[in-house]
């Protein structure tokens, strides 16, 4: 059986063995031409099956042969492959993972051929198999070698130069003369090399290749060469030197150091030479015989000059020469001496030039003024000369001497003229100077203020920017630390702006509320499913809440827990220390928050925790809910995030609680300044219609058509997305809305982006928590992954909401009564579903395949929006933002304080209480002291004082109910300010010591607070300290008790000037006993400590200020919003009057009076009769479905009797059995019509009864209100 046959072959196997069969029958013909016919052998003609089976092998590694060398003609690799492993050639080894290198081998083993032969030839099978066994070897070895690579860059990161010379020595990186005695060198040269890649290349992970190290190797062999030459150079010319041997200094400076020199200035070299190591010659016997070298300007280089040793590691222990020349001096002092010699070589060459030069100029000047002094001597005559001057001599002698006598005979009169001159004169001069001062009046004060000015600022300048102020500019601004009455007056505003803003908030959450429950009412009474008593009831419950809150409170303030009684101020305190530690350490509520149910934690966050942050109305409060915040997010995280998307499939409780806080009160303003403008401009744009819905546009244009023809269209009107996208016009309307579509979207990203700074701290703050705390938890994340949960924080729940329904979140204003046009909500809806889907990077697929051409518009869109949510996270931490710490409360000027209903106190209270195990677990926690200290919880009387509610009262219940409402202040201290250890007292003690210092330096001047402090007072330093101390007395006097200072500071601050000396120095002691101060420094620490107080006092009354602003900006948006309640208040109130005349009209025999109760015309009291009814009627009627242990058949034994109550809606159902009554309840027909509008169809009735609510609704409804 033939092998290897191949049907595409079949034409060459016929041709060779044709071929083959006509040579053997040629051959045999002639071997046997004499034999007969009949004796010839057939098998000698015809071919065998080894023969046949031959040839068909020849063809196939022909055929093989040439398939490889067109594959190596044409650089074709995969073609290669497929030939080499032919099962013609049968090629050993051949490996695919070398298929390049078999290329590269086979083409230059070809080229080299052809070279030889001079014309082109194909590779044998023999070449073939070599050239894959050296391209074997060859990869082999190049992988071996980038191993060795990779060692050798590893051991040079490690900075070993052992570990760098056992990689260099590798056989298998074939590195070429790597010396072991330059392993240090060759460690520094390559590490230099690699760095030098890093920062050229950008990137950290670069590696040297094999040339780059190869080149290391030889330039540390060369630099070491050079290194060696010089220093032995530098030896032996230092020995020279010493010797006063000048012979060899010529021949070295040109044979080690390779200098130009000339043999003439031979002595002048070892003249300056000498004078240069005399200078530098010190007496030491235990001088080390190295010296150091510098090669290439960084890499040291160490020469023992008694042992010829050279090497690159400095020697353990010794220090190099220093009083031998080195190199670089040696070749600096020989590089002046020739170039001196050169220079004067270059006069000495251009003598006869220089002097013909100095000749010409001289020669010029020379001829110049020769002819100036001529001329002068011509013009004038010797002999005129000669007159004028004894004239003027013997008239200049006569005036003389007339003149003495005249001054010598009026001595006298002289003096008094000279006398009254210059007395005139000075004052001239002195009226023409203060002349000059009025003339230039504003000028003057203009520089001298500007010189002020400018020292000031110097100062102040030096104060902010010096590291170490000096205590002379100190001196000059710690007035600023005083507060004056302006600031108690701006502390008093911020109080009641920050309590007004509190109060209004949570008077606006009730106001809602209670507006979204009458929506309820209204809406069950138009679907008649609620009487129009009921809803006159709740409109005038809602008009009396706002005015009894104000009693209430003062209420509380007389009587409750605010009453003068020691064991009531016990209790108050006891609750203003609890609420102060839940407030500034948030692991409590974090912990605490977690610990409830879904329903209560979200309650209890909207009310409780918000009250304790003052919703955030100041800088400290949102510092501290921030704090809060952060807490609860990482716990949360840590405890109930599995996956990272929980937190976009999930609701987390802290996300939730943060968009919350941040779209209420505070956060609503700064939503509307960012979406508002963008908002109503779509709004307000009449000719935008954006429909992306293919059916609602097709079902649009056919009603077009109607009205246009006024015909029925014969199109179908109900069809699928896809019929409806085989209309063009359909189509055409489509495109038109998504570019309308993609310019509104863009309108809003420009807003969006530009207004990056405008977000609030608190969203960013907690997206970058967000941010680092999943990344911590799950480090696997990629940064496309994180940003999209920050994305779905920023942008899904914070802003697209807003977008969606902006008269839902005030950002833009609604009328009551007033509604969005389906066509705005509908544009709006669009323009957030594409934002949603940019900020998520999810593309339109699948049910919303038609809009797939905004796809790379919403690529594009997330790379924006990936920009933005980085930069979002991109926020300093909030001790730097708001620039508070652990300890500013202790140096704050007031308290501070928090607005609390009882209610809230109690369920705070209970709730810890509760959960005390799980919060708190130490036995010695804070948190178990106070609630121990606090007892159990108090009822709502406890607070509110005896004989508040009357016991009495039937209505005492709900009057205790709505009496826990009401709010109280509390003013939140620290119980444990000075026990929570030592650093605590030093800071307090570095608090007082300042406050004694600043008291000190402000009466007593001097340069340094040594000098101050050793110095006595003088009696006026001691009176000026004194008004000073009563000036403050009388301030503190006016202060209110809330923003006092605590009683030991003032008491510091009335002692005298030296008992205050006194106290600081010991205080000093104490202070520099635990390091915090030094007396080498002159105590410049605490100096720097004030000097920081006065910037962060001016900070502080910026910030205090700009709070101001911002409380008040507040304020008015919170009016505004009330002022929006109250309308619909009166909305509501006009439509009640409206339906209560309606149903005058209607029903002339009974009037609603507005406070609910019903009148018979001519005022005269209906008695309401009650209705009787059998089991079995009511079971007829369906109102009963069962009575449980009861048949059917012994219904009609069991009577029900249905009394209306006094008041509308109140029910009393009394059951029968057999006349004997058996029980009663009290049923409500407000709570039926709940139960209907929750969904409740069944409902059970003395425990045992099943009854229908709708039936009976219905029957009551018939019977009693005439419905």
């Amino acid at each position: 059986m033939l092998l290897n046959v191949d049907e595409e072959l079949a034409q060459d196997y016929q041709n060779e063995l044709f071929e083959a069969k006509r040579r053997k029958e040629s051959n045999a013909r002639l071997k046997n031409g004499t034999i007969s016919e009949e004796e010839r052998d057939v098998y000698e003609e015809l071919l065998t099956q080894a023969e046949i089976q031959g040839n068909i092998n020849k063809i196939n590694i022909h055929i093989a042969l040439v398939q490889v060398n067109e594959a190596i003609d044409q650089q074709d690799e995969v073609a290669l492959m497929a030939g080499l492993n032919s099962a013609a050639l049968s090629l050993l080894e051949v490996l695919p993972q070398n298929s390049s290198w078999y290329l590269m081998q086979l083409c230059n083993s070809k080229e080299q051929k052809m070279q030889i032969a001079g014309v082109p030839n194909m590779l044998d099978k023999s070449e073939i198999q070599n050239e894959v066994s050296v391209a074997n070897a060859e990869a082999e070895a190049h992988k071996l070698r980038i191993i060795a690579i990779g060692q050798i860059n590893e051991a040079i990161d490690q900075g070993n130069p052992e570990k760098t010379l056992e990689t260099l020595l590798l056989p298998t990186a074939k590195l070429q003369d790597v010396r072991p005695v330059n392993a240090r060198h060759y460690q520094d040269v390559l590490h230099h090399a690699k760095a030098q890649k890093c920062k050229e290349s950008q990137d950290e992970s670069a590696l040297l290749w094999l040339d780059e190290i190869q080149k290391g190797i030889s330039d540390g062999n060369n630099n070491i060469k050079e290194a060696a030459i010089l220093a032995v150079g530098t030896s032996v010319i230092n020995k020279s030197l010493e010797k006063g041997d000048s012979q060899p200094i010529l021949m070295i400076l040109q044979s080690k150091f390779g200098l130009r020199l000339i043999p003439e200035c031979a002595e002048t070299y070892f003249r300056k030479l000498s004078e240069a190591k005399n200078l530098k010659a010190i007496e030491d016997s235990n001088e080390s015989p190295w010296i150091k070298l510098v090669m290439k300007n960084m890499y040291d280089y160490y020469y023992n000059v008694e042992t010829e040793e050279g090497t690159c590691d400095a020697p353990k222990g010794v220090v190099p020469k220093t009083s031998w020349l080195s190199g670089e001096e040696i070749q600096s002092i020989v590089g002046q001496v020739t170039a001196d010699y050169n220079r004067e070589q270059l006069w000495l060459a251009n003598e006869n030039l220089i002097v013909q030069l100095q000749a010409r100029a001289k020669g010029f000047l020379v001829r110049k003024n020769y002819r100036e002094r001529k001329a002068y001597l011509q013009s004038q005559e010797p002999s005129a000369i000669k007159i004028q001057a004894f004239w003027k001599g013997y008239k200049q002698r006569k005036s003389y001497v007339d003149r003495l006598k005249v001054l010598q005979g009026n001595v006298a009169a002289i003096v008094k003229i000279q006398s009254w001159v210059k007395m005139w004169l000075a004052k001239r001069s002195y009226r023409k100077r203060l002349q000059y001062f009025k003339d230039h009046n504003n000028e003057i004060v203009k520089i001298q203020a500007f010189l002020r000015a400018n020292k000031a600022r110097e100062d102040y300048r030096t104060l902010i920017g010096a590291e170490n102020p000096p205590l002379t500019v100190l001196r000059k601004f710690a007035y600023l630390l005083d507060q004056s009455d302006l600031d108690f007056q701006e502390e008093l505003e911020v109080t009641r702006l920050r309590e007004e803003v509190v109060t209004k908030i949570r008077s606006n959450q009730q106001l809602e509320k209670d507006l979204n429950l009458m929506d309820i009412k209204i809406g069950l009474l138009v679907k008649n499913r609620i009487t129009l008593q009921d809803v006159v009831l709740h409109s005038k419950k809602l008009n009396k809440k706002s005015k009894s809150q104000l009693e209430e409170m003062v209420m509380v303030d007389k009587q409750g827990i605010k009453g003068l009684s020691k064991e009531r101020r016990k209790k108050l305190e006891a609750y203003q220390h609890l609420f102060y530690l839940l407030q500034t350490n948030p692991t409590y509520l974090a912990k605490l928050i977690f610990q409830m149910p879904q329903n209560k934690s979200t309650k209890f966050m909207d009310t409780v925790i918000f009250t304790l942050y003052n919703y955030a109305s100041n800088q400290r409060e949102e510092y501290l809910l921030l704090k809060l915040f952060k807490t609860a997010l990482e716990e949360e995280i840590n405890s109930k995030v599995d996956q990272i998307q929980d937190i976009v499939t999930g609701n987390p409780t802290v996300i939730k609680m943060v968009v919350s806080f941040n779209r209420g009160a505070r956060g609503q303003n700064t939503l509307r300044q960012l979406l508002a403008p963008v908002v109503k401009e779509i709004m307000e744009d009449k000719s935008l219609i954006i429909n992306t819905s293919p059916v609602d546009v097709y079902k649009s244009w056919v009603n077009q058509l109607e009205m246009q023809t006024g015909e029925a269209s014969k199109l179908p009107y109900d069809v699928t997305t896809e019929q409806a996208l085989t209309h063009t016009e359909v189509v055409s309307k489509l495109e038109s809305s998504i570019q309308s579509l993609r310019a509104v979207t863009d309108k809003v990203l420009t807003t969006i982006f530009s207004s990056l700074n405008m977000m609030p701290y608190g969203m960013r703050y907690i997206a970058k928590v967000l941010k680092s705390s999943l990344h911590e938890k799950f480090p696997d994340a990629t940064e496309d992954e994180l940003l999209k949960i920050v994305g779905n924080l920023l942008y899904y729940r914070y802003m697209n909401p807003a977008i969606v329904a902006p008269d839902g979140f005030d950002i833009i204003d609604i009328t009551a009564g007033g509604q969005i046009h389906p066509d705005q909500r509908r544009n709006l809806g669009c323009v957030a579903k594409v934002l949603q889907h940019a900020a998520s990077n999810k593309l339109f697929e699948g049910e919303s395949e038609h809009l797939s051409s905004m796809n790379t518009y919403l690529s594009q869109t997330y790379q924006k929006f990936r920009n933005f949510f980085q930069a979002a996270c991109d926020v300093p931490e909030p001790e730097e933002k708001f620039n508070i710490d652990e300890y500013s409360d202790m140096v704050t000027l007031s308290k501070p304080v928090i607005y609390i209903s009882i209610e809230e106190i109690i369920n705070t209270h209970s709730l810890l209480l509760e959960h005390q195990d799980a919060i708190a677990t130490e036995p010695n926690d804070l948190l178990n002291e106070l609630l121990e200290g606090l007892g159990p919880v108090p009822d709502v009387e406890s607070f509110l004082g005896e004989g508040a509610v009357d016991p009495n009262d039937p209505n005492r219940a709900s009057t205790l109910n709505q009496l826990a409402k009401t709010e109280i202040s509390l003013s939140l201290t620290s119980k444990y300010e000075l026990r929570e250890g030592e650093d605590q007292d030093l800071k307090s003690l570095m608090i007082k010591t300042k406050r004694l210092i600043v008291d000190v330096i402000r009466t007593q001047p001097g340069d340094t607070l040594l000098e101050i402090l050793e110095t006595p007072a003088t009696t006026q330093q001691e009176s000026e300290h004194l008004k000073l101390a009563e000036k403050r007395a009388i301030l503190d006097s006016k202060t209110p008790e809330k923003m006092k200072r605590s009683q030991s500071i003032f008491e510091d601050g009335q002692l005298p000037l030296e008992q205050k000396k006194r106290k600081i120095q010991r205080n000093f002691r104490m202070l520099e006993q635990a390091g915090l101060v030094s007396s080498a420094t002159k105590y410049q620490e605490i100096i720097n400590e004030i000097a920081k107080d006065i910037r962060n006092q001016r900070r502080y009354r910026h910030h205090r200020k700009a709070e101001l602003v911002k409380l008040q900006q507040t304020l008015n948006a919170l009016n505004s919003k009330t002022a929006f309640y109250e309308e619909q208040i009166n909305y509501y109130n006009t439509y009640i009057k409206t339906c209560l005349d309606n149903l005058t009209r209607k029903n002339s025999r009974r009037s609603i009076k507005v406070d609910g109760k019903e009148e018979v015309k001519g005022s005269k009291k209906v008695k309401q009769t009650s209705l009787k009814y059998t089991a079995a009627r009511l079971h007829e009627k369906g109102v009963i479905l069962e009575i449980e242990d009861l048949q059917t058949n012994q219904f009609k034994n069991v009577m029900f009797d249905i009394t209306p109550g006094e008041e509308v809606g109140d029910f009393e159902i009394k059951a029968k059995f057999l006349g004997v009554e058996m029980e009663k309840v009290q049923l409500h027909f407000q709570d039926l019509l709940q139960m209907q509008y929750e969904g409740v169809a069944v409902m059970k009735m003395f425990d045992k009864a099943k009854v229908n609510v709708n039936l009976l609704i219905f029957l009551l409804n018939k019977k009693f209100y005439g419905k």
